[in-house]
């Protein structure tokens, strides 16, 4: 019954892409090197992990890095926001949006963060105002508006296409034609498949010419809700690996496997958060999933911890992404934020890919 709304959204969709190719809407350079990361279809893809990894090796490479988001269900969404200067962050989360606010959190000291639906504004702004020499963009595949020089596409493993229909009656942006604007994709969570090998065969199809990556999400750390964010002082992920995490006990040095645990989030596809955790053999009793970018109640705690005691939780687990929305709420029940880190199967390629693409730019 959708498919004829299918059909109207992709001539809307073609039409735009075509004005913009043709000239009739312009894009603008923010007149410093600039990537895009995004997707072409809609739900979570793994793109917020990739940002703060690109905006690492950036800075880690010299550069002066920002990165603009729009804030997707922040307060006043047309108001342009400093969510960090590099140094602190400035607003609290509802203000800046889930995303520029977690991003914030981990890029202190490598990236300046905004929030503003009007990017080339935006960019222009930061520019001028804090020297910036490389932007990050955050999801602006179909963000034709703002010139990039480098276009990075994230496809999830587990569901890459949905059923191959376009909004509504699918989970596609736009055809996977366009894919041909790509640069490099990244394919997000492939351990979570078999293999890949067919899904890079049919992106191939529709960019022979892009760079392929495969990447998967490991848990890096548990952090106790309390002191999150922790950090190492001055590190990231580029630069300290944490992979042994069973070195790290959750509560009085028990192992992991001796816990039960009830993991919760608000993600656009929290199924593959809970089966990462049952891959890295966590033992989940039970597991609760709200609506994407959703704001917790107290009350929502209160009944998820009812839940949790009925199948003997001892633990409750959720992500980063929903953590920056639970510090000024109460629990009873021990909580956990898992910090996962995105690795590349070829992370050394990935990067002297981007620096190469980034000096070609000059």
């Amino acid at each position: 019954m959708l498919s004829p709304f299918s059909s109207i959204y992709g001539a809307i969709t073609e039409a735009r892409n075509s004005l913009y190719e043709k000239g009739f809407f312009k894009s603008f350079s923010l007149d410093v090197p600039t990537v895009s990361i995004g997707n072409i279809t809609v739900g979570g893809t793994g793109k917020t992990p990739l940002v703060a990894f690109v905006a690492e090796i950036l800075a880690a490479n010299g550069e002066k890095v920002c990165v603009l988001s729009r804030g997707y269900r922040r307060d006043n969404s047309r108001k342009r926001v400093l969510v960090s200067n590099g140094e602190k962050v400035l607003v609290k989360v509802k203000t800046a949006g889930d995303e520029p606010f977690e991003l914030a959190q981990k890029l202190l000291g490598k990236a300046i963060i905004i929030a503003d639906a009007n990017r080339v504004s935006a960019g222009n702004w930061a520019r001028e105002k804090f020297g910036i020499t490389a932007f990050v963009l955050d999801d602006a595949f179909q963000h034709l508006r703002v010139r990039r020089d480098i276009n990075i596409v994230t496809i999830d493993a587990t569901n890459p296409f949905g059923n191959g229909k376009l909004l509504p009656a699918g989970i596609l942006r736009e055809p996977l034609k366009n894919l041909k604007r790509a640069d490099a994709i990244v394919i997000t969570r492939s351990n979570l498949v078999e293999n890949v090998v067919a899904l890079k065969a049919r992106i191939s199809k529709y960019n022979a010419n892009c760079s392929i990556f495969a990447t998967e999400n490991k848990t890096s750390s548990l952090v106790d809700l309390k002191n999150f964010p922790a950090k190492a002082p001055g590190k990231t992920n580029y630069e300290l690996r944490i992979t042994n995490y069973e070195k790290k006990s959750v509560t009085n040095d028990q192992p992991l496997t001796t816990k039960h645990y009830f993991a919760f989030c608000a993600l656009g596809n929290p199924n593959n958060f809970f089966e990462q955790l049952r891959k890295e053999n966590f033992n989940l009793v039970s597991t609760e999933e709200f609506p994407d970018h959703h704001n917790y109640t107290q009350q929502d705690i209160a009944k998820l911890e009812i839940k949790a005691r009925k199948v003997n939780a001892d633990i409750l687990l959720t992500t980063a992404k929903d953590a920056v929305k639970l510090n000024d709420i109460k629990f009873d029940l021990p909580c956990f934020v898992v910090e996962s880190e995105m690795i590349f199967d070829n992370e050394n390629y990935f990067c002297d890919w981007l620096t190469a693409k980034i000096n070609a730019c000059r």
